[in-house]
């Protein structure tokens, strides 16, 4: 019923292996085609344009079991993997842009064009929206930081790798603090230092923030490299440790609706793969969306909405004019899935 076919008298669905021949179908050309469609699907879901977004980036272990194209072995990971990129809205948990790619850490030049081709594929839509790309070290790149400063409306806050240089900056702070926390007898203590650095491989010096801990362990230091202005401790623990919350966004599209499971052979097939798991992940945020605020499943993950939503036994009755769909009396969801099938239906096909 979901893609328009009758249960009972309608056209039969069509079966694996023509899943995995429309899998292999799509060019390099219509792959891109259908990846700046998901950026277009995100802006598009939006009534009006926003004034500001954040975009959170990671990437996550794919662990592969056999000899498929861009898989490498990743020491990190003790695994051979990809490590696909997820961009998604930090704001609403919205997906971006999921790009397959090899088992590596991607160089400046990389995080540099991933972010060019997004960013300008939004501005097409929005031109006049801020956007604050936010990620893990693994994106605190010269080319990207670059990038971001010289087109107008973007900025950025990236972790960045303690070094020497940045360890001899933060020694005195972090040498006061832990002094503080003995005096004081407290089991942690934390700190901040905002300072100005640049590495002798760039053109520029450039903000960094530095999360100082003190504990009765030692000290733990933490560096962040940003374009913007605020307050050290407001930068680093309200802006950039939200960051993590993209973990989750991640868990839901890999783990609860399995977009690990690139085992085709071709890269295209399987960065197809990719873009089927996303719209997969639209149909459940929309789902969740549509759940009644008081409804405890509004905020319910997507293995928890597919359990009590989806996979539950139906009689399912087709008559000339309407199907119905007749629920266990016992059902615990039944009021959730009576206002859930009225909301989709008045919204029409």
């Amino acid at each position: 019923m979901a893609v328009g076919h009758a249960p009972e008298s309608g056209d039969p669905l069509c079966s694996q292996p023509t899943m995995s021949r429309l899998e292999n179908a799509p060019s390099k050309i219509e792959i891109a085609r259908l990846m700046a469609a998901l950026v277009d699907g995100f802006c598009e879901s939006y009534r009006r344009a926003p004034s500001s977004i954040t975009l959170d980036i990671d990437d996550t272990c794919d662990t592969v079991h056999g000899h498929q194209q861009l898989s490498l072995f990743n020491a990190h990971y003790d695994e051979r993997c990809f490590l696909p990129i997820h961009i998604y809205d930090a704001a609403s948990g919205k997906p971006v842009a999921m790009i397959l790619r090899g088992g590596k850490t991607p160089s400046g030049e990389e995080v540099r064009t991933v972010l060019k081709h997004v960013i300008k594929r939004i501005r097409r839509h929005w031109p006049k929206v801020h956007i604050l790309v936010r990620g893990d070290s693994h994106y605190g790149r010269d080319e990207a930081m670059e990038w971001c400063e010289e087109t107008q409306g973007v900025d950025y806050v990236f972790g960045f790798a303690g070094n020497d240089v940045l360890h001899a900056l933060t020694r005195e702070a972090a040498d006061a603090i832990a002094v503080q926390r003995a005096l004081s007898g407290e089991d942690k203590l934390r700190g901040f230092k905002a300072f100005r650095y640049g590495a002798g491989s760039w053109d520029k010096e450039r903000r960094f923030v530095a999360r100082i801990e003190a504990t009765s362990k030692g000290l733990d230091v933490r560096y962040v490299v940003t374009s913007l202005k605020a307050g050290a401790r407001h930068l680093y623990e309200t802006l950039y440790c939200a960051r993590g919350n993209a973990e989750n966004f991640i868990k839901l599209h890999k783990s609860q609706l399995s977009s690990d499971r690139t085992s085709c052979r071709d890269p295209k097939a399987n960065q197809f793969r990719l873009i089927l798991h996303t719209a997969a992940y639209w149909l459940m945020l929309a789902m969740r969306d549509a759940v009644p605020a008081r409804s405890q499943l509004s905020y319910a993950e997507f293995a928890t909405m597919r359990l009590r939503l989806i996979k539950i036994a139906a009689r399912v009755v087709e008559g000339a004019a309407r199907i119905r769909v007749y629920l266990p009396t016992a059902c615990p969801d039944r009021a959730a899935f009576r206002a859930l099938a009225g909301r989709f239906c008045a919204a029409g096909p």
